[in-house]
C-alpha cells in the first residue's frame, strides 16, 4: 500500500468525512435509548462518595477516560484518572475506600482491569463500568453497568475505535453535567479550578485586585475650587488619565479626564476656570468586590476609560482605569 497515493478524488474525501460523522451521530442517537435508571443510580453512588472517583480503561479508552476525569474534577467531582497496567504494579494503591472507580472497556473484556478487580471487591469500592453491553466480565462484576449500545465504528473496518469512544466521552460529559446540576455548581466554583486561564480572569478577577488605592498623596485629587490649570499638574502626577474633584468635605462631586481636557482647549477653554465648571458631575462608581470583568463591560458601555469606587462616605477609595483590565488580559 502506497501511503503517500490517494485514489480519492476530493469529493470522495469529503463524502467519507460526511459518512463519518453520521455513522458517529448514529452511535450517539443509541446512546440516549441505553440511558435510563442504571444511570441515574450511577449519579447517586458518585454523589455520596467521601473520596474521589478513580477512572481506568486502556488504551483508547484510557485516553477517553482521562477526558473524563479532567472534566469530573474541573466541575466539583474529585476524580483523576488510573492506568490499569501501572495499577497492576503498584498504583492500585491510589484507590482507597470511600473512592468509586469508573472502569470503561468497550468489550468489557480487558485483561488488565480484570487483574484489578479482586482488590476493589475487598476493599468494598464500588464500580460502575461503561462498555458496550452487559455481556463482558466487567460489566458483569459492576455495581452499574452503564452500556452505550452496539453501534458500527466509523472506522470501514468497523475495527479502530471511533463511534464507540465518542459515545464514550458523551457519556461522561452527561454524567458530569448531571452532577454539575445536583451539585449546583456555579460559574465562581468553575473559576477556582480554572485561575491560570482566560476563563480564570474572567470569573476570579476583581476590581479591588486591579485598583489604585491608598491615601489623597498617591491618588489624583483636585478641589472643586481649584483652576483648571491647577488640575493639569495633578493628572499628570497621578498618571491615570484623569482627576477626581472634591469638596471641602473630601467628598466627590465629579471627576475630569484627559477627554475632558482635549475637548475644553478646543473651545478655547481658559485655564483659570474652576474645577466645578468643567468637571463631569456624577462619576461612574462601582464596587471594589466587582467582577474585573463586568467593570470593563461598564466602560465600554459608557465611552469610558475610568471608574472611581467611592466609600460610604462618599470618599474616593480607589480608582481602576481602562489600561488596567486590558493589561491583566480581562476580557
Amino acid at each position: 500500500m502506497n501511503n503517500n497515493q490517494s485514489n480519492l478524488t476530493h469529493e470522495q474525501f469529503i463524502s467519507t468525512a460526511v459518512d463519518a460523522v453520521n455513522t458517529e451521530i448514529s452511535a450517539l442517537t443509541l446512546l440516549t435509548e441505553q440511558i435510563d435508571d442504571r444511570f441515574a443510580q450511577a449519579c447517586d453512588i458518585i454523589l455520596s462518595c467521601k473520596g474521589r472517583v478513580v477512572v481506568t480503561g486502556m488504551g483508547k479508552s484510557g485516553l477517553i477516560g482521562r477526558k473524563i476525569a479532567a472534566t469530573f474534577a474541573s466541575t466539583g467531582t474529585p476524580a483523576f484518572f488510573m492506568h490499569p497496567g501501572e495499577a497492576g504494579h503498584g498504583d492500585l494503591g491510589m484507590l482507597v475506600k470511600g473512592d468509586v472507580l469508573l472502569a470503561i472497556s468497550n468489550s468489557g473484556e480487558s485483561d488488565e482491569i480484570r487483574m484489578l478487580l479482586p482488590v476493589v471487591k475487598r476493599l468494598n469500592i464500588p464500580l460502575i463500568s461503561i462498555s458496550r453491553d452487559k455481556r463482558g466480565m466487567l460489566p458483569k462484576s459492576a455495581d452499574i453497568a452503564l452500556t452505550l449500545g452496539k453501534s458500527q465504528e466509523a472506522c470501514p473496518l468497523n475495527l479502530a475505535p471511533t463511534s464507540s469512544t465518542t459515545a464514550t466521552l458523551a457519556l461522561g460529559d452527561a454524567l458530569a453535567v448531571a452532577l454539575v446540576h445536583a451539585r449546583n455548581f456555579t460559574s465562581e466554583d468553575f473559576a477556582l479550578s480554572h485561575p491560570a486561564g482566560a476563563l480564570g480572569r474572567q470569573l476570579l478577577m476583581r476590581v479591588e485586585d486591579l485598583m489604585h488605592s491608598g491615601t489623597s498623596e498617591n491618588l489624583p485629587l483636585i478641589h472643586q475650587k481649584a483652576p483648571l490649570q491647577e488640575a493639569l499638574l495633578t493628572m499628570s502626577a497621578g498618571r491615570l488619565g484623569m482627576t477626581v474633584v472634591i469638596d471641602d468635605s473630601d467628598k466627590v462631586t465629579g471627576v475630569f479626564t484627559d477627554g475632558d481636557l482635549r475637548r475644553g482647549l478646543e473651545k478655547g477653554i481658559d485655564l483659570q476656570t474652576p474645577m466645578r465648571e468643567v468637571m463631569v458631575k456624577d462619576p461612574q462608581r462601582v464596587s471594589k468586590t466587582m467582577r474585573a470583568s463586568d467593570a470593563l463591560s461598564v466602560m465600554n458601555e459608557n465611552g469610558i476609560s475610568q471608574l472611581l469606587i467611592i466609600d460610604d462616605t462618599d470618599r474616593l477609595e480607589a480608582i481602576i482605569t481602562l489600561h488596567d483590565l486590558l493589561q491583566a488580559g480581562v476580557k
